[in-house]
């Protein structure tokens, strides 16, 4: 091997030597649920320069309707630099297939407010570095995931001190025939008072002004849109800030890999004003 090789081969192993020394780390956690009996995987990405002693905020990202915890990853794979340039820790829990992010009242075996809102939270305080502080947390997703994070960090203000929604489905009554909602809810026409009850628009109640720093998001061709915007209108009503933005774009993931890049901002400005 020449003089010039050998120097291309050495330059080529001391870049990807630097490319894997700066960069996150993502890791498939074991996690396990004593509500529903079972582990369960999460996803969890460390922030390059990630290391003991230092205390790092989290974001708890929530996976949509038919989907698990490695679609963010696997389909915005950007997320993991996102964790590097904000130094936050980023974990995508399973939210089953259509678990909605509830207990479900008709299936013990579905208790995933639980186990996302309780058991995953110290698991993950218990294994990393976390601020295990409200001031520290905060929870977003897309879709069934929006209406997940709101609805947890709605109902457990004393974990999450942040919640954002994509496209979420803030507002389930319109599709009570769709996605599985009854499954976990039951059917509408024989519980209506479980229905309104679990559904987000009606528990801004729940909230104070700056209680939650609230942000979210939708396309304008999205079927989500009125539902976005009337929980919109029903924050101004009530006098809850927050932030509402309304882009081109439909409920798909090259909305939501555009949509997260803003909402890491969101996050991160508010982790840093709590410092």
């Amino acid at each position: 091997m020449n003089t010039y090789k050998k120097t291309f081969l050495l330059l080529i192993i001391c870049f990807i030597t630097f490319i894997k020394a700066n960069a996150a780390t993502v890791d498939t956690a074991l996690t396990h649920s004593d509500a529903m009996h079972k582990d369960i995987k999460a996803v969890v990405i460390k922030p390059v320069g990630y290391s003991t002693g230092k205390k790092y905020p989290v974001l708890y990202l929530l996976h949509g309707f038919s989907g698990n915890y490695s679609d963010w990853i696997t389909k915005v794979p950007a997320i993991a630099g996102l964790a590097d340039q904000y130094q936050i820790i980023i974990v995508c829990p399973d939210g089953a297939f259509a678990g909605w992010y509830y207990d479900s009242p008709m299936n013990k075996e579905w208790q995933f407010e639980t186990y996302v809102g309780t058991e995953l939270i110290n698991y993950i305080d218990k294994h990393y570095d976390t601020i295990n502080d409200r001031s520290g947390r905060a929870i977003t997703g897309l879709s069934m995931g929006g209406h997940g994070a709101m609805y947890l960090a709605f109902k457990h203000q004393d974990k999450f001190g942040a919640a954002g929604s994509m496209s979420g489905v803030v507002d389930v009554r319109p599709f009570a025939d769709s996605f599985g909602i009854e499954q976990m809810l039951g059917k509408y026409s024989e519980h209506p008072d479980t229905w309104e009850k679990n559904t987000v628009i009606n528990m801004i109640y729940l909230i104070k002004p700056n209680s939650l720093a609230l942000t979210f998001d939708c396309g304008y061709d999205d079927f989500t849109f009125k539902v976005n915007q009337a929980f919109h209108d029903e924050l101004l009503l009530r006098k809850i800030p927050h932030d509402f933005t309304i882009r081109p774009g439909t409920h798909n993931w090259e909305y939501w890999g555009n949509s997260i890049n803003y909402q890491m901002l969101f996050f991160s400005r508010f982790f840093n004003k709590q410092k």
